[in-house]
């Protein structure tokens, strides 16, 4: 069913006709169609809820002053933490507010149930008339009604942990870093949780959501899994020898794409309307490399058939067509939401407090979402006049990196197929790989400027657009380098010693690491921070390359984020989630949260740069 071609005189209509045919036409809804197989009987409530659902859809679509694209409703108990989320925000003197995802956290105490605790909340606020309560008030009421954030999630010791495993970074000869490394290795053990078993039980008292197998969290705020940050997680698991605890991972991720159609950003119930940066295949890769385990590999086939689905697909495709009439097919990030986030719904209510209209506040609120599904939010790469954040049209950009996962999936799912012996397939997923190849060269790959730059839609990108010089994005982002992660790309030489130069001239090289960008906007994914997955990225891409300038430089940058991050653990106790890479031995911080630790993608990059340059033992870690 297209909503978009319904009768505009009877928006109702149609779904209600439908009904004669058993439930058929909720196939034509990605989220219902990805839920009926395992369905089986649908309830009146189900179709209570979905009847609403498509109601409001269809009156979006009616109404010219409001955005038509797709929304994946949430459940009522995310509804309702979000007015608890705004009193507390109301209520905190500025100095002392907490952080709004603790309140989305939360999960109902037993034996209250929603309808108690909304009516118990409505009479706490009755006398006020911007929703504020005394502190005292609000602190009794949470207290006595919700279990705290992250109790539905327990400590879990993960079978395969070994202190010192054998064959651990045997080539890390220097005694200080390789008992560094220990350290680092260790603390798997911190973030590893599993679902409590309240959440299978009573699924509708939390906004968390069950998974069959243990987990790695990032850390701190990010108390739940999260899908591209277990890419790198992985990575140091394997180094690790903890080859288990990485294919739970894989299952967790898997079982969602079963569930949705797709892996969310986070295994939280406000995440189920936007994914993340897509590397389940990547994963499954990195597995099969080490273990050899074809039966992940068949049973990850299927799932991620059905992820590319997803992504090429939609709201999510988009064509260029090139001067010569051929229609590049390239994919973007399009979050199903256009409304605040509930994570941060107050941080977005603020930001988008002076548009006028609500077409203009559903569409940055797509945008933020958008930017929050692209795993880089925020930066100065999503705004049309950086740095105002404002400006943010995230679904207006056609990335390079998202093409990057993307053509990896292409390689990745060809590979598998060759594993399965499905020749047809592989053959498939080939082609895809070679056309999307083309189109890099295209669209994305600036020749003057030795990168690959981002591509700005003029349009919605509902339509194939002609591709013009102008709509490549000239900034420099460390994005622009991600292509080199992949063979096909750094096992070409002339490429390599462009992409080279450029990136020696760029700027984005810094005592600590590679800068995000080039860009001091106050966001978390620009100047002077750098990130764990692009430093690996790149210089993975660097360090396989033919070219010995090549490799040294990824030796270098390796030396330096390797050497930052044990000098910021030996002064803070902590592995952090950034760097300021612009000075040796600092943090992160920017964005809309204070500096988190932990912390699972940092610990994976380091174990593994670890592994790929070893240490020698007269070489020190001090600078």
């Amino acid at each position: 069913m297209n909503l978009r071609k319904h009768n505009p005189n009877d928006p109702i209509s149609t779904h209600l006709s439908s009904l004669s045919f058993p439930y058929e036409f909720l196939h034509s809804f990605p989220l219902f169609a990805s839920i009926l197989p395992q369905t089986k009987r649908l309830t009146p409530l189900f179709l209570f809820f979905f009847l609403c659902f498509s109601f409001v859809t269809s009156m979006a679509v009616l109404d010219t002053n409001s955005d038509s694209g797709p929304v994946i409703p949430t459940t009522p108990l995310v509804t309702f933490l979000q007015r608890v989320q705004l009193t507390a925000l109301r209520s905190y003197p500025k100095t002392l507010t907490p952080d709004p995802k603790s309140y989305i956290d939360l999960s109902l105490k037993l034996p209250h149930d929603l309808s108690t605790v909304e009516t118990a909340f409505d009479d706490l606020t009755s006398e006020s008339r911007d929703l504020s309560v005394p502190v005292d008030k609000l602190e009794k009421f949470v207290d006595q009604y919700f279990d705290g954030a992250g109790e539905d999630l327990v400590h879990h010791e993960p079978e395969d942990f070994v202190s010192d495993p054998s064959g651990f970074l045997l080539n890390v000869e220097n005694e200080q870093v390789r008992e560094w490394a220990r350290e680092v290795h260790g603390l798997w053990t911190t973030l590893s949780r599993r679902v409590s078993d309240a959440v299978r039980e009573s699924p509708e008292r939390h906004t968390l959501l069950q998974l069959p197998e243990p987990v790695i969290i990032p850390g701190s705020r990010f108390r739940e899994v999260y899908y591209w940050d277990s890419y790198w997680v992985i990575k140091g698991l394997l180094t690790s020898k903890m080859h288990t605890t990485a294919k739970g991972l894989v299952t967790n991720l898997m079982s969602l794409v079963e569930t949705y159609g797709y892996a969310l950003n986070g295994a939280r119930a406000y995440y189920t309307n936007r994914s993340q940066p897509p590397l389940l295949s990547s994963m499954v890769y990195e597995i099969y490399n080490v273990t050899k385990d074809e039966e992940l590999v068949k049973k990850a086939i299927p799932v991620l058939l059905k992820e590319y689905d997803f992504w090429n697909s939609g709201k999510h495709k988009v064509v260029i067509r090139d001067a010569s009439g051929y229609d590049h097919i390239l994919s973007r990030y399009y979050a199903m939401w256009n409304m605040p986030r509930p994570e941060s719904s107050v941080f977005d209510q603020e930001s988008a407090s002076g548009f006028s209209s609500t077409l203009e506040k559903q569409r940055f609120h797509r945008d933020i979402a958008t930017a929050a599904e692209s795993g880089c939010d925020f930066s100065t790469r999503w705004m049309r006049d950086p740095p105002n954040f404002t400006t943010m049209a995230t679904t207006s950009v056609v990335p390079v990196d998202l093409n990057v996962f993307l053509f990896k999936m292409e390689l990745d799912i060809a590979f598998m197929m060759e594993v399965s012996g499905d020749e047809n397939g592989r053959e498939r997923f080939v082609k895809a790989s070679e056309a999307r190849v083309k189109a890099f060269e295209t669209v994305f790959w600036n020749e003057k400027a030795g990168q690959w730059l981002d591509y700005w839609l003029s349009s919605n990108g509902d339509e194939p657009e002609i591709w013009k010089a102008e709509s490549q994005n000239t900034n420099v982002f460390a994005s622009n380098f991600a292509p080199i992660w992949i063979n096909s790309f750094h096992l070409d030489e002339n490429l390599v010693k462009k992409v080279l130069k450029a990136l020696k001239n760029s700027g984005l090289i810094a005592p600590a690491g590679i800068l995000t960008s080039l860009t001091n906007s106050g966001q978390q994914w620009d100047s002077p921070n750098g990130w764990a997955p692009q430093q690996e990225m790149i210089v993975t891409g660097l360090a396989r390359s033919g070219l010995k300038e090549a490799k040294e430089m990824a030796e270098e940058i390796a030396r330096r984020w390797i050497r930052s991050s044990y000098r910021v653990y030996k002064t803070s106790g902590t592995i952090h989630e950034k760097l300021n890479v612009s000075e040796f031995g600092q943090y992160g911080g920017g964005g809309e949260y204070k500096p988190q630790t932990g912390f699972g993608w940092s610990n994976g990059v380091i174990l593994a740069f670890l592994e790929e340059f070893g240490w020698p033992s007269d070489l020190s870690i001090e600078p």
